[in-house]
């Protein structure tokens, strides 16, 4: 009969995940050798936060929960900000945490710590598993990670339930569920079409619900059957290929964007998230059709009509019945691209962050999977990065957490072996996640780690200049990139011009090894940039 752990160990492996993350303690040694028995890989991290935001990175790049392990209390307590990105970016994980047994937590001071109580406000559901019951938590806690808005789930494995019998279910039953998207009939969708018939002018505003119903496809078609322009969220940059005729970019909520918007006589928002959106009231007066797989009831789009379903038979439908529309897409699309690499494209004596973007751009193959830290990074790399394909671009964007590139670079990795992945970071989000450099080395994951180095926090000291106060408190600089690469096993380079770091690109794609470029910006235009990016952006953080 299986033990408790062993049971936990198929259900993720069957349920499409084939190692954990994370840190050991010692309730969960024995889930280690349970996975190692079944051919599983376990990855030590060096700190929890990033086993999270790694092992929820593969959730979202694949559908199948990512998992992740630590200690009970301080590694419990430390793991929590890589669960709240799970949690407000909407990726499927599984969270498994130490604890005491039942005896000794009624008696115990010393790192007792109500882990579910902590859990309460950032996972879909908790429990702590029972031998008993354990077939049918774990068949939960899989189904409730990945269906609807997915989002993370957190178990307590108790020491003295770990060894047991597991129950045995009367019958097996799938691990994950087995949706059949079904497409509403055309009399179904009368009302939509309707509303779609009547504006000559449509635009599509794009969020992370067509990833969640993987509908991307039927996206682009209506938009294509409108000719309607479309902007989607950064998280779900990509949705529509970047250099499609009809792909004005991402929503930021500026004024920029703002005028392409209003032009419109029907917004029809698809799978918009609120948590991507700016924290200021709606601007438009447009009517508004929204179309969502789950309906948002912390919503501010003020949609006269909303239709909830499964988005890829939807949308499907919508592309199939729908009127053919103008061309109106294409023309302002043209227009808003050219207004935008205006704003973008300043002038700096030295290496520029839109030209790392754009070299980067230029060296690296169309299917290159990028992950974005927030800070200047995120600013340039949503004009200057093209992405031609969902979930090619991963940025925290619900949280907004720095630290977030180097781990979710490597779950990149692991769900795509064949396909060069880059972290995009800055020097100082790059620092928080620095110990997990070796993490990459040691299993062997041969991702590009671009550096942007300003010597400080890039955004944060900008904003002192703005606000005219000297620079303190955000200054870095004095890091020898070389060296510190090669401490940990990988190669490094530092450069400070477009050919150097074309020449690092190219030689970095052929070495199939960790590398770590940092380039050495300079900031002698950030002001005058970021003035232009604000009129466009309206300030993303």
């Amino acid at each position: 009969m299986p033990s408790v752990v062993e049971v936990l160990v198929e259900a993720f492996d069957k349920a499409g995940t084939p190692f954990i993350v994370g840190i050991p303690g010692e309730e969960t040694l024995e889930m280690i050798e349970a996975a190692r028995v079944r051919g599983m890989r376990f990855i030590l991290m060096k700190q929890e936060t990033a086993g999270a935001m790694m092992a929820a990175t593969w959730g979202e790049l694949t559908g199948s929960p990512g998992v992740c392990v630590s200690t009970r209390a301080p590694g419990a307590a430390n793991m929590v900000l890589g669960v709240t990105h799970a949690w407000m970016d909407r990726c499927p994980l599984v969270a498994i945490t130490d604890q005491f047994g039942a005896a000794a937590y009624s008696s115990a001071l010393r790192q007792r710590l109500d882990q579910m109580a902590l859990y309460t406000p950032i996972t879909k559901w908790h429990s702590s598993i029972v031998a008993e019951s354990v077939h049918n938590q774990a068949r939960r806690a899989i189904r409730t990670a990945v269906s609807g808005i997915p989002g993370p789930v957190q178990l307590d494995l108790p020491a003295d339930q770990r060894s047991r019998d597991a129950d045995v279910p009367a019958m097996d039953s799938p691990w994950l569920p087995n949706v059949v998207p079904v497409t509403p009939d055309r009399d179904a969708l009368k009302v939509p079409l309707r509303l779609l018939a009547s504006a000559r002018r449509p635009i599509l505003l794009v969020g992370p619900g067509v990833l969640w119903d993987r509908a991307s496809a039927q996206m682009v078609m209506l938009a294509e059957r409108l000719g309607a322009p479309v902007m989607t969220t950064p998280k779900t940059k990509g949705a529509i290929p970047e250099d499609h005729p009809l792909s004005a970019g991402c929503i930021f909520g500026g004024l920029m964007e703002r005028s392409l918007v209003s032009q419109a006589e029907l917004i029809v928002a698809i799978g918009l998230d609120t948590v991507e959106l700016q924290p200021l009231p709606w601007p438009y007066s447009i009517p508004v059709l929204s179309i969502t797989g789950e309906l948002d009831a912390d919503s501010p789009i003020p949609a006269a009509t909303e239709l909830v379903g499964h988005l890829q038979g939807t949308l499907g439908g919508l592309a199939q019945w729908a009127v053919e529309g103008s061309s109106w897409g294409e023309r302002v699309v043209k227009a808003y691209r050219a207004q935008m690499d205006a704003a973008v494209d300043k002038r700096c004596t030295g290496l520029s962050p839109q030209r790392v973007f754009e070299v980067a751009r230029g060296i690296l193959p169309r299917d290159t999977i990028a992950t974005c830290d927030v800070g200047a990074s995120r600013l340039f790399s949503v004009p200057k990065w093209p992405v031609y394909a969902p979930r090619d671009y991963l940025v925290s964007n619900g949280i907004a957490s720095m630290g977030f590139a180097l781990p979710a670079a490597m779950a990149a990795r692991m769900a795509s072996a064949t396909r060069p992945v880059v972290a995009f970071t800055g020097d100082g989000s790059f620092m928080m996640a620095i110990a997990e450099l070796h993490t990459c080395v040691k299993e062997n994951l041969p991702v590009i780690i671009l550096v942007q180095d300003n010597a400080s926090l890039g955004v944060m000291s900008l904003k002192q200049d703005l606000k005219g106060v000297p620079r303190c408190g955000t200054l870095l600089g004095g890091i020898d990139w070389e060296l510190l690469a090669r401490t940990f096993g990988a190669d490094g380079v530092i450069v400070d011009n477009e050919n150097a770091l074309g020449d690092a690109l190219s030689a970095a794609l052929k070495s199939n090894r960790t590398t770590v470029i940092a380039a050495r910006m300079d900031p002698s235009g950030y002001i005058e940039q970021y003035k232009a990016m604000l009129l466009a952006q309206r300030a993303t953080h």
